[in-house]
Protein backbone atom coordinates (compact mmCIF):
# COMPACT_ATOMS: atom_id res chain seq x y z
CA UNK A 1 0.00 0.00 0.00
CA UNK A 2 1.21 3.65 -0.64
CA UNK A 3 -1.40 5.73 0.97
CA UNK A 4 1.83 7.04 3.19
CA UNK A 5 4.05 7.68 -0.53
CA UNK A 6 0.75 9.37 -2.57
CA UNK A 7 0.52 13.25 -1.12
CA UNK A 8 -2.59 14.54 -0.98
CA UNK A 9 -2.43 17.41 -3.90
CA UNK A 10 -4.62 20.78 -3.34
CA UNK A 11 -6.17 21.14 -6.58
CA UNK A 12 -5.52 19.16 -10.03
CA UNK A 13 -6.23 20.72 -13.68
CA UNK A 14 -6.43 18.12 -16.51
CA UNK A 15 -6.15 19.47 -20.20
CA UNK A 16 -7.53 17.29 -22.96
CA UNK A 17 -5.14 17.58 -26.05
CA UNK A 18 -5.69 14.74 -27.92
CA UNK A 19 -9.60 12.43 -28.21
CA UNK A 20 -11.44 11.36 -30.71
CA UNK A 21 -14.26 13.77 -30.49
CA UNK A 22 -14.07 18.03 -30.65
CA UNK A 23 -16.87 20.00 -30.54
CA UNK A 24 -16.59 23.82 -29.91
CA UNK A 25 -20.19 24.74 -29.30
CA UNK A 26 -20.38 22.15 -25.65
CA UNK A 27 -20.84 24.76 -23.07
CA UNK A 28 -19.66 23.50 -19.89
CA UNK A 29 -22.03 21.50 -17.57
CA UNK A 30 -20.34 20.64 -13.59
CA UNK A 31 -18.39 23.02 -11.77
CA UNK A 32 -15.46 21.17 -13.34
CA UNK A 33 -15.29 21.47 -16.72
CA UNK A 34 -13.62 24.43 -18.26
CA UNK A 35 -14.39 24.64 -21.93
CA UNK A 36 -12.59 26.72 -24.57
CA UNK A 37 -14.59 30.23 -25.59
CA UNK A 38 -15.79 30.08 -29.37
CA UNK A 39 -12.54 31.41 -31.37
CA UNK A 40 -13.22 30.55 -35.11
CA UNK A 41 -9.79 32.14 -35.91
CA UNK A 42 -8.35 28.93 -33.85
CA UNK A 43 -9.37 25.28 -34.81
CA UNK A 44 -8.47 21.86 -32.50
CA UNK A 45 -8.34 18.92 -33.85
CA UNK A 46 -9.32 15.51 -33.24
CA UNK A 47 -8.29 12.03 -33.90
CA UNK A 48 -8.50 8.16 -32.53
CA UNK A 49 -5.85 8.98 -29.44
CA UNK A 50 -5.50 10.15 -26.33
CA UNK A 51 -2.94 12.89 -24.66
CA UNK A 52 -3.84 14.70 -21.57
CA UNK A 53 -1.37 17.64 -19.69
CA UNK A 54 -1.79 17.24 -16.06
CA UNK A 55 -0.72 20.20 -13.71
CA UNK A 56 -0.77 19.30 -10.21
CA UNK A 57 -0.62 21.94 -7.09
CA UNK A 58 0.17 21.25 -3.79
CA UNK A 59 0.77 23.85 -1.64
CA UNK A 60 3.46 26.97 -3.43
CA UNK A 61 4.22 24.20 -6.01
CA UNK A 62 3.29 23.08 -9.13
CA UNK A 63 4.20 20.52 -11.39
CA UNK A 64 3.30 19.42 -15.05
CA UNK A 65 2.73 15.81 -16.49
CA UNK A 66 2.20 14.92 -19.87
CA UNK A 67 0.19 11.52 -20.30
CA UNK A 68 0.33 9.72 -23.51
CA UNK A 69 1.16 11.80 -26.52
CA UNK A 70 -2.10 11.13 -29.14
CA UNK A 71 -1.66 9.10 -33.16
CA UNK A 72 -0.23 11.88 -34.78
CA UNK A 73 2.62 14.80 -33.50
CA UNK A 74 0.55 17.03 -36.07
CA UNK A 75 -2.53 16.99 -34.06
CA UNK A 76 -0.86 17.24 -30.39
CA UNK A 77 1.30 20.14 -31.52
CA UNK A 78 -1.51 21.65 -33.66
CA UNK A 79 -3.62 21.94 -30.60
CA UNK A 80 -1.27 23.05 -28.28
CA UNK A 81 -0.39 25.98 -29.92
CA UNK A 82 -3.83 26.70 -30.71
CA UNK A 83 -4.18 26.87 -26.88
CA UNK A 84 -1.18 28.36 -26.05
CA UNK A 85 0.41 25.91 -24.29
CA UNK A 86 4.13 24.87 -24.19
CA UNK A 87 5.37 20.81 -23.31
CA UNK A 88 8.79 21.58 -23.07
CA UNK A 89 8.50 22.58 -19.86
CA UNK A 90 6.79 19.09 -18.53
CA UNK A 91 8.75 17.45 -16.19
CA UNK A 92 7.93 13.79 -16.67
CA UNK A 93 6.11 11.59 -19.44
CA UNK A 94 4.10 8.91 -18.77
CA UNK A 95 3.09 6.20 -21.45
CA UNK A 96 0.02 4.38 -20.43
CA UNK A 97 0.60 1.57 -22.78
CA UNK A 98 2.63 1.17 -26.16
CA UNK A 99 -0.07 1.22 -28.72
CA UNK A 100 0.58 3.61 -31.45
CA UNK A 101 -2.45 6.19 -30.51
CA UNK A 102 -0.48 6.72 -27.52
CA UNK A 103 2.65 7.31 -28.65
CA UNK A 104 2.41 9.45 -31.60
CA UNK A 105 4.45 12.73 -30.54
CA UNK A 106 6.81 11.70 -27.86
CA UNK A 107 9.90 11.59 -30.29
CA UNK A 108 9.09 15.76 -30.69
CA UNK A 109 8.00 15.99 -27.20
CA UNK A 110 11.41 14.98 -26.13
CA UNK A 111 13.52 16.74 -28.98
CA UNK A 112 11.48 19.95 -28.32
CA UNK A 113 12.35 19.73 -24.21
CA UNK A 114 16.33 20.47 -24.82
CA UNK A 115 17.17 18.70 -21.60
CA UNK A 116 16.68 15.07 -20.58
CA UNK A 117 13.28 13.81 -19.95
CA UNK A 118 11.87 11.41 -17.73
CA UNK A 119 9.69 8.78 -19.37
CA UNK A 120 7.69 6.15 -16.97
CA UNK A 121 6.55 2.98 -19.04
CA UNK A 122 6.10 -0.60 -18.42
CA UNK A 123 8.65 -2.69 -19.77
CA UNK A 124 5.93 -4.38 -21.95
CA UNK A 125 5.25 -1.26 -23.94
CA UNK A 126 7.86 -1.72 -26.46
CA UNK A 127 7.18 -5.74 -27.28
CA UNK A 128 6.42 -5.86 -31.15
CA UNK A 129 2.89 -6.52 -31.23
CA UNK A 130 -0.13 -7.47 -33.92
CA UNK A 131 -4.14 -7.89 -33.80
CA UNK A 132 -5.28 -11.15 -35.40
CA UNK A 133 -8.75 -11.15 -36.57
CA UNK A 134 -10.16 -14.15 -37.70
CA UNK A 135 -11.98 -13.22 -40.87
CA UNK A 136 -9.04 -10.86 -42.08
CA UNK A 137 -5.78 -12.40 -40.81
CA UNK A 138 -3.07 -10.52 -38.60
CA UNK A 139 -2.28 -6.77 -38.73
CA UNK A 140 0.98 -5.74 -37.18
CA UNK A 141 1.02 -2.30 -35.56
CA UNK A 142 4.19 0.40 -35.20
CA UNK A 143 6.41 -0.84 -32.67
CA UNK A 144 7.78 1.80 -30.38
CA UNK A 145 11.41 2.58 -30.39
CA UNK A 146 13.20 2.69 -27.47
CA UNK A 147 16.84 3.90 -29.18
CA UNK A 148 14.79 6.78 -31.23
CA UNK A 149 13.58 8.05 -27.77
CA UNK A 150 16.57 7.85 -26.53
CA UNK A 151 18.11 10.19 -29.28
CA UNK A 152 15.38 12.13 -28.51
CA UNK A 153 16.30 12.73 -24.95
CA UNK A 154 14.09 10.45 -23.45
CA UNK A 155 15.37 8.94 -20.21
CA UNK A 156 13.43 5.42 -20.42
CA UNK A 157 12.78 4.41 -17.04
CA UNK A 158 10.88 0.88 -17.16
CA UNK A 159 8.42 0.18 -14.29
CA UNK A 160 6.49 -2.73 -13.53
CA UNK A 161 5.34 -1.83 -10.11
CA UNK A 162 3.70 1.72 -8.74
CA UNK A 163 5.74 4.85 -8.16
CA UNK A 164 5.03 8.53 -8.01
CA UNK A 165 6.03 11.59 -9.72
CA UNK A 166 5.72 15.46 -8.90
CA UNK A 167 7.16 15.27 -5.22
CA UNK A 168 5.22 12.32 -4.47
CA UNK A 169 1.59 13.73 -5.49
CA UNK A 170 1.05 11.81 -8.40
CA UNK A 171 1.02 8.05 -8.81
CA UNK A 172 1.10 5.84 -11.52
CA UNK A 173 -0.38 2.67 -11.17
CA UNK A 174 2.15 0.28 -12.76
CA UNK A 175 0.66 -2.93 -13.61
CA UNK A 176 -2.71 -3.41 -12.64
CA UNK A 177 -4.31 -6.60 -10.68
CA UNK A 178 -7.04 -7.97 -12.87
CA UNK A 179 -9.95 -9.37 -10.43
CA UNK A 180 -13.06 -8.09 -12.49
CA UNK A 181 -14.65 -11.41 -13.71
CA UNK A 182 -16.30 -9.29 -17.26
CA UNK A 183 -13.17 -7.51 -17.72
CA UNK A 184 -11.32 -10.03 -20.23
CA UNK A 185 -9.02 -7.52 -21.51
CA UNK A 186 -8.68 -7.18 -26.01
CA UNK A 187 -9.65 -10.03 -28.07
CA UNK A 188 -7.03 -10.77 -30.59
CA UNK A 189 -4.05 -8.95 -29.10
CA UNK A 190 -1.11 -10.97 -29.77
CA UNK A 191 2.75 -10.26 -28.62
CA UNK A 192 6.32 -11.35 -30.05
CA UNK A 193 7.66 -13.59 -27.09
CA UNK A 194 10.49 -16.23 -27.13
CA UNK A 195 10.40 -16.49 -30.66
CA UNK A 196 6.79 -16.85 -31.42
CA UNK A 197 3.17 -14.99 -32.04
CA UNK A 198 1.53 -15.44 -28.43
CA UNK A 199 -1.72 -13.95 -26.73
CA UNK A 200 -1.38 -10.42 -25.29
CA UNK A 201 -2.94 -9.45 -21.75
CA UNK A 202 -1.25 -5.60 -23.12
CA UNK A 203 0.21 -5.92 -18.86
CA UNK A 204 1.67 -2.38 -20.04
CA UNK A 205 -1.66 -0.67 -19.50
CA UNK A 206 -1.45 1.97 -16.49
CA UNK A 207 -3.02 5.12 -15.30
CA UNK A 208 -2.45 7.67 -13.57
CA UNK A 209 -3.66 8.48 -10.23
CA UNK A 210 -3.84 11.47 -7.87
CA UNK A 211 -5.42 12.28 -4.42
CA UNK A 212 -7.57 16.03 -4.51
CA UNK A 213 -7.41 16.32 -0.50
CA UNK A 214 -10.82 16.32 1.27
CA UNK A 215 -12.26 14.91 -2.36
CA UNK A 216 -10.66 11.67 -3.28
CA UNK A 217 -9.22 10.15 -6.05
CA UNK A 218 -8.93 11.16 -9.73
CA UNK A 219 -8.38 8.14 -11.74
CA UNK A 220 -6.80 8.83 -15.45
CA UNK A 221 -6.68 5.62 -18.32
CA UNK A 222 -5.60 5.89 -21.13
CA UNK A 223 -7.02 3.03 -22.73
CA UNK A 224 -8.19 0.44 -19.58
CA UNK A 225 -7.01 -2.50 -21.35
CA UNK A 226 -6.94 -4.09 -17.77
CA UNK A 227 -10.21 -3.25 -17.46
CA UNK A 228 -11.36 0.62 -15.85
CA UNK A 229 -12.77 -1.14 -12.97
CA UNK A 230 -10.02 -3.56 -12.43
CA UNK A 231 -8.02 0.43 -12.87
CA UNK A 232 -10.23 1.78 -9.89
CA UNK A 233 -10.17 -0.92 -7.57
CA UNK A 234 -5.98 -1.33 -8.05
CA UNK A 235 -5.76 2.70 -7.78
CA UNK A 236 -8.15 2.10 -4.88
CA UNK A 237 -6.03 -0.54 -3.11
CA UNK A 238 -2.34 0.69 -3.20
CA UNK A 239 -3.13 4.09 -2.27
CA UNK A 240 -5.67 3.04 0.81
CA UNK A 241 -8.09 5.99 -0.28
CA UNK A 242 -11.57 4.66 -0.87
CA UNK A 243 -13.61 7.71 -1.80
CA UNK A 244 -13.22 8.22 -6.03
CA UNK A 245 -14.12 11.67 -7.41
CA UNK A 246 -13.26 11.26 -10.65
CA UNK A 247 -12.70 8.52 -13.24
CA UNK A 248 -11.73 9.89 -16.63
CA UNK A 249 -9.95 8.79 -19.98
CA UNK A 250 -10.02 5.71 -22.34
CA UNK A 251 -12.37 2.80 -21.07
CA UNK A 252 -12.16 0.43 -23.98
CA UNK A 253 -16.02 -0.24 -24.68
CA UNK A 254 -16.83 0.48 -28.42
CA UNK A 255 -16.94 -2.37 -30.70
CA UNK A 256 -19.51 -5.67 -31.05
CA UNK A 257 -17.21 -7.82 -28.64
CA UNK A 258 -17.55 -5.34 -25.84
CA UNK A 259 -21.00 -4.21 -26.14
CA UNK A 260 -21.90 -6.83 -23.50
CA UNK A 261 -19.89 -5.35 -21.30
CA UNK A 262 -21.24 -2.10 -21.02
CA UNK A 263 -23.74 -2.31 -18.42
CA UNK A 264 -21.56 -4.27 -16.04
CA UNK A 265 -19.14 -1.37 -16.21
CA UNK A 266 -21.93 1.04 -15.91
CA UNK A 267 -23.18 -1.03 -12.84
CA UNK A 268 -19.50 -1.51 -11.33
CA UNK A 269 -19.25 2.47 -12.10
CA UNK A 270 -22.68 3.53 -10.01
CA UNK A 271 -21.18 1.28 -6.91
CA UNK A 272 -17.70 3.07 -7.17
CA UNK A 273 -20.04 6.22 -6.87
CA UNK A 274 -17.52 8.67 -8.13
CA UNK A 275 -19.05 12.46 -8.55
CA UNK A 276 -18.01 12.75 -12.51
CA UNK A 277 -17.35 10.49 -14.61
CA UNK A 278 -15.66 11.54 -18.20
CA UNK A 279 -15.20 8.59 -21.05
CA UNK A 280 -12.80 9.47 -23.62
CA UNK A 281 -11.05 7.99 -26.58
CA UNK A 282 -12.00 4.22 -26.74
CA UNK A 283 -15.07 4.20 -24.66
CA UNK A 284 -17.02 4.29 -27.85
CA UNK A 285 -20.06 6.01 -28.97
CA UNK A 286 -22.87 3.62 -27.28
CA UNK A 287 -20.64 3.28 -24.45
CA UNK A 288 -20.60 7.22 -23.81
CA UNK A 289 -24.43 7.41 -24.46
CA UNK A 290 -25.11 4.77 -21.60
CA UNK A 291 -23.11 6.13 -19.45
CA UNK A 292 -24.84 9.65 -20.43
CA UNK A 293 -28.15 8.31 -19.49
CA UNK A 294 -27.49 6.23 -16.73
CA UNK A 295 -25.07 8.90 -14.77
CA UNK A 296 -26.76 12.01 -15.70
CA UNK A 297 -25.30 14.98 -13.38
CA UNK A 298 -22.15 13.13 -12.84
CA UNK A 299 -21.25 12.05 -16.64
CA UNK A 300 -19.39 14.69 -18.47
CA UNK A 301 -19.07 14.73 -22.19
CA UNK A 302 -15.66 14.90 -23.32
CA UNK A 303 -14.11 17.24 -26.30
CA UNK A 304 -10.79 18.22 -27.28
CA UNK A 305 -9.54 21.10 -25.17
CA UNK A 306 -11.35 21.07 -22.16
CA UNK A 307 -9.84 21.71 -18.99
CA UNK A 308 -10.90 20.09 -16.36
CA UNK A 309 -10.04 21.24 -12.60
CA UNK A 310 -10.80 19.25 -9.04
CA UNK A 311 -10.44 21.12 -5.85
CA UNK A 312 -8.69 24.73 -5.09
CA UNK A 313 -12.30 26.15 -4.37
Amino acid sequence: MMENLLKPADRVEVTVLVDNYIDILVPPVTPVDHRLPFDPCHTLLAEHGLSCLVRVFAGRSEHAILFDAGLSRDCLFHNTREMGLDLSAVEAVVLSHGHFDHTGGLAEIFCGAGRQVPLIVHPDAFLRRRLNNPAKGPVELPQLDAVALKKAGADILRRKEPSTLAAGHLLVTGEVERTTPFEKGLPGMEAYVDDRWTPDPIRDDQALVINVRGRGLIVISGCAHAGIINTVEYARKITGVENVHAVMGGFHLTGPLFEPVIQPTIDAMKRIDPAYVVPMHCTGWKAINRFAEEMPGRFILNTVGTMYVFGGE
